[in-house]
């Protein structure tokens, strides 16, 4: 019998209603379906508070729902300090919120942060657009980036955990 390996992941964007639920709802679904051996804690925040509570944008949650994903039972929240203490890689979906992120960084935490897309197969995508002020087919984007990012992410962790 093999011992599970366990590893916390955030996934940060600005106001955590479109793209990082996105990419927790997708990253859990993913995971699930794969049944792993190791035990992956999926989380997301943003790094502004204004949404505090607020479920995901509809045109996520629909997105994410004609994928067979469901979102919309998250809750919007603020990435705390306390969070670079529980989470062993937080990633953040552009350079603004990355930037924001290494400012907020305690210098005693655990946490990996860096770009999600590092993850991605295409090399020339360095941030996952924000979809907020576009139409459903920014949302369809947002999905296939975070998908392709996400697929990689999992095999990577299945090799080092």
């Amino acid at each position: 019998m093999t011992e599970r390996q366990s590893i916390a992941i955030l996934f940060v964007c600005m106001g955590n209603i479109c793209r990082s639920p996105t990419a927790e709802g997708l990253l859990r679904h993913r995971a699930a379906a794969l049944g792993e051996a190791m035990d992956i804690q999926i989380d997301s925040a943003g790094t502004h508070g204004y949404h505090a509570g607020s479920p995901p944008d509809p045109r996520a949650v629909s997105a994410a729902a004609r994928r067979g994903i469901d979102i919309s039972g998250q809750r919007a929240r603020a990435v705390e300090v306390a969070d670079f203490h529980r989470f062993d890689l937080i990633l953040a979906m552009d350079e603004d919120n990355l930037r924001t992120l290494e400012a907020m960084r305690p210098e005693n935490s655990r946490a990996d942060v860096q770009l999600f897309l590092r993850f991605c197969g295409d090399s020339e995508t360095q941030s996952v657009p924000d979809p907020y002020y576009g139409g459903s087919a920014g949302f369809e984007r947002v999905l296939d980036i975070i998908e392709d990012a996400s697929q990689s992410l999992l095999e990577e962790l299945r090799r080092s955990h």
